[in-house]
């Protein structure tokens, strides 16, 4: 591509004509100290603008001395290779220096492939001097007043700066890259620089240069890349781990029409030419370089990136050691293909476990999908980064919340009746996963057989903002990051996105006993001559949440007589040999995901299943037939060899006897009663009473708040009220067509 000739010559900025002489300004009066302070600041003038040239000519020489020169552009310099590990030792990535790096010329590539790299990296690249100062100007007002990082770099500078120079970004590098683009632009013509860009720039992983981006992603030469796929290696350079299809899919084609739309917009290409190749299917090519957990490992470059830059997450010669156990992964990783293969029928194509010490946060398996390299599921896409909803299993922190604030205690009586909630955009009336409502239940029952009904009273008595507050302090950052008014109280039955990180640190913080512990995934990283750069400290974290209230939580999940009536006393959510694992499901209601979130003070295990495409599943309900058996058959293998460790109960929980009907902790004569746990001076004197109500004389029912009264009459019943005021009558007739609250 040939320069482009300035058709006019250049004006000058600014053209004064006429310029009117100055007059010579009179001079004042000078009296005392003033005329001395005067005389003494000229004297020191020339001595101080010695001292300042002399100091800029210094700094000069010494920036000049450690200048590499402009001429090794011409020439490769072959970066080190990364290594990252197990948290054992075991390799499970490694980058080879000497390997992907094929030169190019310049004229054999498409006309598009060039088209495309300057329309989003610089546009104005044939008409600069190596800078940009619209780009700048640009990157200085988005950073000011937007607080958005934006670059404004050329295609000049960004080889100089990957090909020269240390990604650290002082006055010193800066003064650097200034100097060398200037010398770059003298000393080689735009189709050189442009050359070497496409040859030295690193397109992700250990493909440098757009030769071997083109092999590394699309399995062809350069030469054969049509518009679609140039357009979506152009946007790699910018950010390759954030952008890479290995890693980010969705992010990769989002930046690859991005560059489309900007091609358009240089009218580089039309309108019909942008809609064909942004509509093209893309056919990547599988990674050649041996890889264990690929997820994992992708998911600590982009750390990596983030910590030390792109050029040393991808040639810096780094040891990096994992918080990942090898052989956990392997585990993981085989019982989700096993699974999932049994599920096709039920129309599930992909699974994601993610397992996790909670005590200190370290991620010990990651999978983010049944397989990595699978492009009918597009396996490359990491579910356990990815938000989706999570059902019920996002219940216990609901609940966890309403027992820290002492509004509800495991012995608390929701009346499950259908009700209906105004307050929204639209009356809300949920139901229950089985269609059917259960009268009186306590919390205890009520979380264990995740009935919906109490777990939106539960909600309702919370407040929505107070749940989002208290989740997201848990670990639902992404509940945290939206605007509470965007949801109802179908948040409580997962209404809301979150990601399966964040369930890990949520319910880790629930084995905790209310201490957050973010997660870990590097331990350690060391420099090519074995200095350690950062070494994990671990801290005792942050108490986020009550450890009575967590403890209540962990011991409703782990008793199994309380999800008997849903689940039955023998599902999978039972693990051989030890009773003290605390669990939940979810499933969505249009059977989009389904979960199992199961854990001990020791172990966090965080199983999904679904489909990338957020296609609805078939048959698989409550995650006992979806996520659970694979949660169940990782668990108990983890468990195999360990002693059995129960939730620590803290001094501040007591315990008394309960009616098993009414929940009251002074039995009445002839109900049967069971041990409940209650936070110290929570434990109510009675929760059920004989008084006199209203009820209807024809149908014998309790007339319900807001309810109209007509033909109604007093009578003494046993009735329970629950927190929002609803009324079960223990010795009424059966309501055959309950009447529905509004509250």
């Amino acid at each position: 591509m040939a320069k482009k000739q300035n058709k006019k010559p250049r004006k000058k900025a600014i053209e004064v004509k006429n310029k009117p002489k100055k007059k010579k300004r009179a001079k004042k009066r000078s009296f005392g100290f003033f005329k001395k302070a005067r005389e003494r600041v000229n004297r020191l003038k020339f001595p101080i603008a010695v001292v300042l040239s002399l100091a800029a000519i210094v700094s000069f020489v010494l920036v000049l001395r450690s200048l590499p020169s402009p001429k090794r552009l011409s020439s490769f310099t072959y970066p080190a290779s990364n290594q990252i590990y197990d948290r054992n030792g075991n390799l499970l990535y490694q980058i080879y220096n000497e390997q992907n790096r094929t030169p190019v010329k310049l004229e054999e590539l498409p006309d598009y492939v060039i088209k495309a790299t300057l329309a989003i990296e610089d546009k104005n690249f044939y008409s600069h001097f190596g800078f940009d100062l619209k780009g700048i100007s640009r990157a200085l007002i988005n950073i000011v007043f937007n607080r958005r990082l934006q670059g404004g770099s050329t295609v000049t500078q960004q080889l100089v700066k990957n090909a020269l120079l240390t990604q650290n970004r002082t006055l010193s590098r800066k003064a650097k890259e200034a100097i060398l683009t200037i010398l770059t632009e003298i000393f080689y013509s735009k189709n050189q620089i442009l050359e070497m860009y496409f040859n030295q720039i690193p397109y992700g992983g250990t493909a440098y240069g757009i030769e071997a981006a083109a092999r590394t992603y699309f399995g062809k030469k350069a030469v054969d890349l049509d518009l679609a796929e140039a357009a979506l290696l152009a946007g790699l350079p910018a950010a390759p781990s954030s952008y890479s299809p290995f890693i980010h899919p969705d992010r990769a084609k989002t930046k690859q029409e991005i560059v489309l739309e900007k091609m358009m917009e240089l009218e580089l290409i039309d309108q019909e030419t942008y809609r064909q190749a942004k509509e093209e299917k893309l056919a990547f090519a599988s990674p050649a370089i041996k890889i264990e957990a690929p997820h994992f490992v992708f998911f600590v470059k982009e750390q990596l990136a983030e910590r030390y830059g792109q050029q040393a997450a991808e040639r810096g010669g780094l040891k990096i050691t994992t918080s990942l156990d090898l052989e956990i992964q392997d585990l993981a990783q085989a019982t989700v293909v096993t699974e999932v293969a049994k599920l096709k029928r039920a129309k599930v194509s992909n699974g994601a476990v993610l397992v996790t010490n909670p005590k200190t946060g370290e991620i010990l398996a990651m999978v983010g999908s049944k397989d990595y390299f699978s492009e009918d599921i597009d396996g490359k896409f990491n579910v356990t980064t990815a938000l989706r909803q999570p059902g019920s299993a996002i219940k216990p922190l609901n609940y966890a919340v309403g027992l820290a604030l002492k509004k509800v205690t495991p012995a608390t009586i929701f009346a499950d009746i259908p009700s209906c909630f105004s307050g929204g955009p639209e009356i809300y009336c949920p139901k229950n996963y089985d269609g059917l409502f259960h009268g009186p239940v306590q919390v205890r029952y009520a979380l264990g057989n995740s009935f919906n009904v109490p777990a939106v009273k539960m909600l309702a008595l919370n407040g929505i903002e107070t749940f989002i507050a208290s989740a997201s302090a848990m670990g639902l950052d992404s509940l945290g990051e939206r605007d509470p008014a965007e949801f109802g109280l179908s948040l409580t039955l997962g209404g809301g996105e979150v990601r399966m990180t964040e369930m890990a640190t949520a319910f880790g913080t629930l084995a905790n006993l209310g201490v957050r512990k973010n997660l870990v995934s590097i331990l350690k990283v060391e420099d090519r001559n074995g200095k350690v750069l950062e070494e994990k400290q671990f801290d005792n974290g942050e108490r986020v949440l009550p450890m009575e209230a967590a403890y209540l939580v962990n011991e409703i999940l782990l008793d199994n007589s309380a999800r008997s009536a849903a689940f039955g006393s023998s599902s999978d959510l039972v693990v051989k040999n030890h009773p003290e694992v605390s669990v939940k499901t979810g499933t969505t209601n249009d059977k989009r995901d389904n979960w199992t979130v199961g854990y001990t003070p020791n172990l966090v295990v965080v199983v999904w299943v679904g489909n990338n495409d957020n296609s609805p599943m078939g048959y698989v309900a409550s995650g006992v037939t979806g996520a659970s058996p694979i949660w169940n058959k990782i668990i108990t293998k983890l468990l195999e060899n360990q002693k059995q460790e129960w939730p620590k109960k803290p001094v501040g929980i007591i315990g008394t006897s309960v009616c098993n009907l009414s929940g009251a902790t002074q039995p009445e004569e002839g109900c049967q009663s069971r041990y409940e746990f209650f936070i110290d001076g929570t434990v109510p004197p009675t929760q059920s009473s004989r008084k006199q109500v209203l009820v209807n004389r024809e149908t014998g029912w309790v007339i319900q708040p807001g309810e109209p009264d007509d033909n109604a009459e007093w009578q003494e019943h046993e009735v329970i009220t629950d927190p929002l005021g609803a009324m079960i009558c223990l010795d009424c007739p059966a309501r055959d067509k309950p009447v529905t609250l509004r509250y």
